[in-house]
């Protein structure tokens, strides 16, 4: 199944506009060319939605917001839904500021996203308006693990049914759902927490498995995923005694430049509830 869906997106090579935080935006152009997609970044209001028209895909990340970006997230947003191209948020940091999470909430209303990838603290806030949330990191409240691993996956299913998205859930154990299904997902390696830009790495590279497999998303988004994960897992295997934390960066990025689709179907770990 995502042997299929990764040779789709070496295949047809989408070309994905990123509103994207200035923390992460060369990882996350590199992660795309990487996976074998294209990216490219237009955050000004009088560029944006003209670059979103070309695209086959929109990612929008909260994660360093200010008053001329938020902006073209709108704009670019809503001409992406109207051209019928897939829209990914990342809202990063939900619930810490008030301009974040207002930001977050407008969004849901005024665009129609296709995927919304964030931790469980990010996800509660934009499911319920209020959260614990500590920066951008989980609290430990609100951590999914074996014993609220089917609860997560309820509440994952309801919160992808309420937003009409794929919803993605991400931390040691990584939940993709749509309302009816959801892919419990075991790649990765702790060490991924060490590096910045990881989340915003995975949610570029979503935006590329949903614009090359429009009528799989579901599918597409899980495969994105256990993608970043399993090169997470092969880039820790890479690592010596000299290697830190930019060399693991760096390799995360080589291994989904040599990932291939078999090794991506052979590599995948996750279980369906």
């Amino acid at each position: 199944m995502f042997e299929q869906i990764f040779e789709n997106v070496r295949r047809k090579s989408p070309l994905i506009h990123n509103i994207t935080n200035y923390v992460t935006v060369n990882d996350c152009a590199n992660m795309l060319l990487a996976c074998g997609s294209s990216p490219i970044m237009a955050d000004d209001p009088e560029d944006a939605v003209e670059i979103t028209a070309v695209c086959d895909g929109l990612n929008i990340n909260i994660g360093t917001l200010n008053r001329q970006t938020i902006p073209s997230m709108f704009a670019a947003g809503r001409r992406s839904v109207e051209l019928g191209h897939p829209v990914v948020l990342d809202p990063v940091g939900a619930g810490a500021s008030r301009l974040r999470t207002d930001t977050a909430f407008r969004l849901l209303q005024e665009v129609k996203f296709t995927v919304i990838r964030g931790n469980i603290s990010e996800i509660k806030t934009l499911a319920s308006g209020s959260s614990a949330t500590r920066g951008v990191d989980a609290g430990v409240a609100d951590k999914i693990e074996e014993d609220n691993l089917d609860h997560a996956a309820v509440f994952a299913r309801e919160f992808a049914r309420r937003t009409r998205a794929v919803a993605v859930i991400t931390g040691a154990i990584d939940l993709v759902a749509d309302e009816e299904r959801v892919f419990c997902i075991r790649n990765g390696h702790p060490m991924m927490s060490a590096v910045t830009g990881t989340g915003c790495q995975l949610s570029a590279i979503t935006a590329a498995f949903v614009a090359a497999n429009p009528d799989r998303l579901l599918e597409a988004t899980a495969a994105a995923v256990c993608a970043m994960g399993l090169c997470g897992e092969i880039a820790c295997r890479r690592l010596d005694h000299a290697d830190g934390n930019a060399s693991y960066r760096n390799y995360i990025i080589d291994a989904m430049y040599c990932l291939t689709p078999a090794a991506l179907e052979e590599g995948a770990r996750y279980e369906m509830r």
